[in-house]
């Protein structure tokens, strides 16, 4: 083939792949599952290899899809014509194609995440990832939910954190599981009651309410840091209702620096609502501290993480919030009968915990006073990694994570977790 025919070959199938590609933002109004009557959102959408944008507006029952026009959208989605087209047909989903980076998104994290949602896949499928709006004890809890496997899996973030810091958990758990990454309540897009206490009990039990709007009778626990301790809270009262836990860093109690304890009950999480100045490069800083090395960090997920702190932020009430949960986990009682650790000696559900060797916040050393309370579970220190072990080390914290679920299910071929222990060594840096 010559230079000519080559060039003519390749320019037929760029128009080929943009006929496609039209004809398929053209499908988009007869796939749109609809909405509520006050749902109102715009979507820019930019496939930057055939230099168009689309504009995609769904406002209750009706989806119109026009060439862009807004100038300021409500999120801007931007990838390329393979990738949007995969997406369409369910060949990927949006978290795929996140963590491949081959898409971008600007603007509300819920309604990026949750325009996949709207609409239906060919063959009458559904789509792959969704966001739910479940009304609890604790008021609204917003949850990404993938996948439509048999296990049931709840994915529970860190303090300042949200759903969004378990995206590549999300992915690779949702082909075999049903998983649901929330925003806990108070954080995220979540309701943020007023007078919440904001502890590790309070939390256990909106979790708890969770399950029961969904109709989930048994799940999988996944915390990091304060969604570790919400996790074994639940384990601690409703133990029936874990099928395992697996839980990265979690916010234990503290055995020493308690010295500050009597000042810390003095200070009421009301404070918080005074308005403070808030920098970005201030919280940007602060999420690089959590990383053994920074630069694993992927630069759109840190933007994404960095604007949703600081937007939720911004609340008087989501302050209060996060002031009044970092003063419980730093209060909880460590010593005596109903203090942590002998509430941890009786844990029942099987336990993965999975430290980072350079983590400042929770340091590895904690694996000691697990091993003493409760030498049945399993421990696994990860070499050069920090606080968010799911984000900086992901594919080898989410394979072990897998790994403690498979040996959980009834009838599981996979060793169970103190055999899984052994086999890559207690508190060894893998």
């Amino acid at each position: 083939m010559g230079r000519a025919d080559a060039q003519a070959a390749t320019a037929s199938l760029k128009d080929q792949r943009r006929r496609r590609v039209k004809r398929v933002f053209a499908e988009l109004p007869g796939r749109y599952l609809g909405a509520a009557a006050d749902f109102d959102a715009t979507f820019q959408i930019r496939l930057g290899d055939v230099g168009r944008t689309w504009e995609v507006r769904a406002h209750g029952s009706r989806c119109d899809v026009h060439p862009s026009l807004t100038r300021d959208p409500d999120v801007v989605i931007g990838t390329d014509a393979s990738t949007w087209l995969a997406l369409r047909d369910g060949r990927m989903s949006g978290l795929d194609a996140f963590a491949e980076g081959r898409l971008y998104a600007r603007g509300d994290l819920d309604l990026a995440l949750g325009f996949e949602g709207l609409f239906r896949l060919p063959g009458e499928r559904d789509p792959l990832l969704r966001i739910t709006a479940t009304e609890t004890a604790a008021g609204r809890i917003t949850t990404l939910v993938a996948g439509d496997g048999p296990r049931q899996v709840l994915c529970l973030h860190g303090l300042g954190a949200n759903k969004a810091s378990f995206f590549e958990t999300v992915a690779a758990l949702a082909p075999d599981c049903t998983v649901h990454a929330l925003d806990l309540p108070g954080f995220g897009s979540s309701a943020k009651p007023a007078r919440a206490p904001y502890n590790a009990l309070w939390f256990a039990a909106a979790v708890q309410s969770y399950m029961d709007a969904m109709a989930i009778d048994e799940a999988h626990l996944v915390g990091n840091s304060m969604g570790g301790r919400i996790a074994l809270e639940v384990a601690f009262v409703a133990p029936a209702r874990v099928a395992s836990l697996s839980l990265l860093a979690p916010a234990l109690a503290f055995r020493r620096r308690r010295e500050l304890v009597p000042l810390v009950r003095l200070l009421r999480p009301e404070l918080a609502a005074i308005p403070h100045p808030l920098r970005t490069a201030t919280v940007r800083e602060q999420l690089r501290g959590l990383f053994a090395r920074p630069e694993r960090l992927d630069p759109a997920a840190a933007e994404i993480a960095v604007n949703e702190f600081c937007r939720t932020y911004r609340s008087r009430a989501a302050r209060v919030a996060f002031f009044a949960a970092a003063r419980n986990i730093y209060l909880e009682e460590p010593h005596g009968a109903d203090g942590f650790y002998a509430r941890l000696a009786g844990l029942e559900p099987p336990a993965l915990f999975i430290w980072g060797d350079r983590d400042r916040i929770v340091p590895a050393a904690f694996a000691r006073h697990v091993e003493r309370a409760c030498p049945r579970s399993c421990q696994v220190v990860l070499a050069e990694c920090g606080h968010a072990p799911q984000v900086e080390l992901a594919e080898r914290t989410n394979r072990l994570v897998r790994d403690q679920i498979e040996s959980c299910a009834p009838g599981a071929a996979v060793a169970p977790p103190r055999r899984l222990a052994d086999a890559i060594g207690r508190r060894a840096a893998v």
